[in-house]
């Protein structure tokens, strides 16, 4: 080793209000941040999910309180807000599935370029966001 190589900069106290904000986070990686969140998501509003399930199939009745809860909602919360949460489910779900689905097309094809990496991340964010869109407008009475 000569004395001119480049010395690497050494890291030892991190600023988290410098370092932490500065860094730019790959596209692969707020992906597989969103596909925990998403899940994480799912799995806290599951006891809404089975609230909603029952309500829509028990009986008649039992699907008109269903509906009413997205036009007048339920006791204290208006019916905007329960279509708010539902559409983050939609989201969640999406999102879920699609980022499940690259990540078991990246185990099958061992592809594991960085290109291929984005790519599939901005795919995944794509559809998973286009669809939420989509769906969306229908939840909320635009088409």
């Amino acid at each position: 080793m000569s004395d001119v190589a480049k010395k690497r900069p050494e890291f030892r106290n991190i600023n988290v209000f410098q370092d932490v904000t500065s860094y730019r986070m790959p596209l692969a990686a707020l992906v597989s941040i969103l596909h925990r969140a998403s899940g994480a998501l799912m799995f806290i509003l599951l006891p809404f999910i089975i609230w909603l399930f029952d309500k829509s199939v028990s009986s008649e009745i039992s699907f008109g309180q269903f509906s009413s809860a997205f036009s007048a909602g339920l006791s204290f919360l208006p019916g905007w807000f329960i279509k708010l949460v539902v559409l983050a489910l939609i989201w969640a779900y999406l999102h879920h599935m699609f980022a499940g689905l690259r990540h078991l097309y990246m185990d099958a094809t061992h592809k594991l370029s960085k290109e291929f990496g984005r790519s599939t991340a901005l795919t995944t964010l794509v559809l998973s966001l286009g669809l939420t869109a989509v769906l969306g407008a229908k939840l909320f009475n635009l088409y």
